[in-house]
């Protein structure tokens, strides 16, 4: 059964049709398709920071609505994925004083802040609660123009993530994945 309705998406008559009662053909290139996808790879699991932190750099970044903060995520990601004992957490529920991720922040090995521009809320979340941290960036110093876009340059995520292991981590060049 189809129904017309004049829907006036680019001057043109859209056609939809009800299919709750039609007995459609099976497709099997997208059933396989669809018993691939579920065959994924399991998900890799982070180590717990509340039962870690000890062991762990833990990486606490902007994620703000700019290319900067989009970097400065993206690059905690990258470190989280690439090098064992750094591990990201959430910079919001240590903002919203969450007892156990403050803890985290207390506990850890060492600190990496990474701030989108120059209003450091990440690092003025950790001063607020007088928690001292390692090693402090700021991407808008680091030659990436802040832009009101969530895009950006993937060149720009390798090149600061690198420096970071380089710099906080004390990963060389020659070490680094």
């Amino acid at each position: 059964m189809t129904e017309t309705k004049p829907v006036g998406v680019n001057g043109k008559t859209v056609v939809r049709v009800k299919t709750e009662n039609l007995h459609l053909p099976k497709n099997p290139v997208k059933e396989k398709m669809v018993e691939e996808e579920k065959q994924e790879a399991p998900a890799r699991m982070l180590p717990l920071c509340a039962k870690e932190a000890e062991n762990l750099n833990v990486i606490l970044a902007c994620d703000g609505a700019a290319s900067v903060g989009q970097i400065g995520h993206q690059v905690a990601v990258e470190l989280t994925n690439t090098h064992e004992r750094a591990r990201m957490c959430c910079i919001t529920a240590v903002a919203a004083e969450s007892k156990v991720h403050v803890d985290i922040a207390r506990r850890a090995r060492k600190l990496i802040i990474i701030n989108g521009c120059a209003n450091r809320c990440a690092s003025k979340v950790l001063e607020r609660l007088n928690i001292p941290y390692g090693y402090e960036i700021v991407i808008a110093e680091e030659g990436v123009k802040k832009v009101p876009t969530l895009d950006f340059d993937k060149a720009d995520v390798e090149r600061i993530a690198k420096k970071i292991a380089k710099e906080a981590l004390g990963v060389s060049e020659s070490s680094s994945p």
